[in-house]
């Protein structure tokens, strides 16, 4: 497959992409997954989650239709392969139900700011195509077996891609929310979870936080002045620790990032530091 259009794109690996399949995958898969599969019917993929008992994210990744049925992919940017096929694994009992890592022999390549591509999103034994979620403009992902030849487009570079998911306030699972937080703590909750699908694990936790309304953490943008923080860096108002930045890259004379932080204790509006006392250099944005 060669690309020839005019637009950017960036060449990953997937941290996971795994093949499901077996008369029983489609239920079981229902029942772990935090999103609704039956949105499957009418779209190529599904972004959701993968819980533990208590709620707390181990892992994200898109669900896609495969070729039959009884066939399922699940692929993920950052979540580790073993991680969800651990998960998956622990819980199959008597489902007829086969997992199988194939990360190594996909490729991926992801076509930023376009209008709905020329191609249908339509599964077959050797590409997958399907909506991305890299930035805030449109995104298309396209998983090959072979790698993507291009031509006449701008390549982006890890870090430009990292940059626009900053930007955008997209958390990396698990960097930026794990398994320490919430779905709700990284605003999770508008795109990974379904609060009408029935139940899978983790779902009485997700049921609870919404008819309470609200999380102690939040994950928030940030912007600051100086060089960029090692993370995880913690961080301050005057000698109180209010949270931490997961995840940052440079921008301008500055950085931009996404923090953790614990609202009991922050003042909205007041600048940041990284050090008790420090000098109050960073901000959040507002509008997050």
């Amino acid at each position: 497959m060669t690309i020839t259009a005019a637009n950017s794109v960036y060449f990953w690996r997937p941290a996971a992409w795994l093949h499901v399949s077996g008369p029983d995958a489609a239920a079981f898969l229902q029942g772990q997954f935090s999103n609704d599969l039956g949105l499957l019917s009418t779209r190529p993929a599904v972004y959701g989650l993968w819980l533990n008992q208590k709620g707390r994210v181990l892992a994200d990744s898109f669900v896609l239709k495969g070729a039959t049925a009884e066939e399922f992919w699940i692929g993920s940017y950052f979540s580790l392969a073993a991680v969800i096929r651990e998960r998956l694994e622990s819980h199959i009992i008597a489902d007829d139900v086969v997992v199988t890592d194939e990360s190594t022999a996909w490729f991926g390549v992801t076509r930023l700011g376009l209008q709905p591509m020329e191609e249908k999103f339509q599964a077959t034994h050797d590409r997958l195509i399907f909506p991305g979620r890299r930035s805030r403009d449109e995104s298309v992902e396209i998983l090959t077996r072979v790698p993507v030849e291009v031509s006449g487009v701008a390549i982006l570079s890890e870090l430009e891609m990292e940059r626009a998911r900053i930007r955008a306030g997209l958390p990396s699972v698990p960097v930026d929310i794990g398994p320490g937080e919430l779905p709700p703590e990284g605003g999770l909750e508008r795109d990974a979870i379904s609060y009408t699908k029935g139940c899978y694990l983790g779902q009485e936790v997700m049921a609870r936080l919404k008819s309470m309304g609200q999380v102690r953490r939040r994950l928030k943008s940030i912007a600051g002045s100086g060089a960029v923080p090692t993370c995880p860096a913690k961080l301050y108002q005057g000698s109180q620790l209010v949270g931490e930045i997961r995840s940052a890259v440079a921008e301008g004379e500055g950085f931009i990032g996404l923090a953790l932080i614990t609202l009991l204790h922050w003042q909205q509006g007041a600048a940041l530091s990284l050090a008790p006392e420090g000098p109050a250099s960073i901000q959040v944005r507002q509008d997050t």
